[in-house]
């Protein structure tokens, strides 16, 4: 009888748990972020003048405030404000009218889309605005750049730029969503000048990283470095030949190294310039031996310049080492940071400073 009382008990327990299952983990989470997030859009979505923007626990970015004349808004110039919520990291924009009311607004950027599906964001601060036509359809158009800082992950505590079009249609602005990835995508968010050269302009940097073959390369306007191009044995990859070149946007020369076999198509390509804006100077290019591995590294010396946070014009140099492996190659991450690289490097200088740290004694 008491068994059967216990099987009863046990049965009813386990009916309960299927008609009342317990939350999990996952989905308490769930219910905190979505609440967080509705807690968020409701902030937002009540600011409607100046002052309501603080009481919502928004900071106003003044530096980046402007005064704006918009064909479709009419002829009142009006404040373009950026806000940025700097609990979760979200940037907004505002446009209001002489007496501080809020014409349109939107936080449907593409600098809030870093960590998709976050409500937490790395937007910083904005790095540059401009005010242009840039679909020719005669409405001035925004372009907007942003900081950003990711505060985990491999690339913890290093600024990056983000772009975005804001296009203006009859009272209000739209984006693409396809031009702000592409933007982002293939580099080409490191300035106003480049983000104008791309969508007025038509011109693209997306063939450095679709391309091919090296004709295709050329063929979109990729100019070889011809001092620095020649043809070396890899030990896992065979005969290829070395082919640095740039593709001009704007005013600046973006920089590529591609390795490309006898058969013209690329088989690997290095970015060394990274988020600088231009490529200043070339020093100079090594295929040898780095670490001791006995296979071929390539190791790259050049200056790059980009602009400061007050507008200036900075040069940096850089030293880019790509150690060759069984499948393709790694980028050094340990010699950067024992080593800062001046203008008196030399690619020789280098070479023997990065063999000692590998820990080599003689030269070969």
């Amino acid at each position: 009888m008491r068994k059967g009382f216990i099987a009863l008990a046990a049965g009813a327990c386990l009916c309960s748990l299927l008609l009342f299952p317990m939350h999990t983990a996952a989905e308490d989470s769930l219910e905190v972020l979505i609440h967080q997030y509705q807690e968020y859009e409701g902030r937002f979505a009540a600011i409607d003048n100046i002052e309501s923007i603080e009481q919502n626990g928004f900071t106003i970015i003044a530096n980046q405030s402007f005064p704006v004349l918009l064909e479709s808004f009419g002829e009142e110039e009006l404040t373009f404000l950026p806000i940025l919520d700097e609990e979760y990291g979200r940037l907004a924009i505002l446009l209001t009218d002489a007496d501080g009311n809020v014409l349109f607004k939107t936080n449907r950027l593409e600098t809030n889309n870093r960590f998709l599906g976050e409500l937490q964001q790395p937007t910083k601060g904005i790095a540059a605005v401009s005010f242009q036509d840039l679909n020719e359809d005669g409405f001035t158009d925004i372009v907007l750049i942003t900081n950003c800082e990711n505060s985990t992950g491999e690339y913890a505590g290093k600024t990056y730029k983000v772009g975005d079009v804001l296009f203006q249609k009859d009272g209000t602005f739209y984006r693409d969503w396809r031009i702000s990835d592409k933007i982002n995508r293939f580099s080409m968010n490191k300035s106003i000048d480049f983000i104008t050269a791309y969508v007025r302009d038509g011109n693209s940097t997306e063939v450095l990283y679709t391309a091919a073959t090296l004709d295709e390369l050329l063929d979109k306007g990729f100019h070889v470095i011809e001092e620095q191009c020649y043809n070396r044995r890899f030990e896992k990859q065979g005969l290829l030949r070395v082919v640095p070149g740039v593709i001009q946007m704007a005013e600046y020369d973006v920089f590529m190294i591609y390795l490309v076999n006898e058969q013209g198509y690329i088989v690997w390509s290095f970015q060394p310039m990274e988020d600088y804006d231009n490529l200043y100077a070339l020093k100079g290019m090594t295929c040898r031996d780095m670490d001791g591995d006995g296979m071929k590294d390539l190791v790259v010396l050049a200056r790059y310049s980009y602009t400061g946070s007050e507008g200036e014009l900075l040069i940096d140099t850089r030293c880019s080492i790509y150690y060759q492996r069984t499948d393709g190659f790694d980028v050094d991450t340990e010699f950067e940071k024992v080593h800062q690289c001046t203008e008196e490097d030399t690619v020789g200088g280098l070479v023997e400073l990065i063999r000692e740290y590998w820990g080599w004694t003689i030269e070969e």
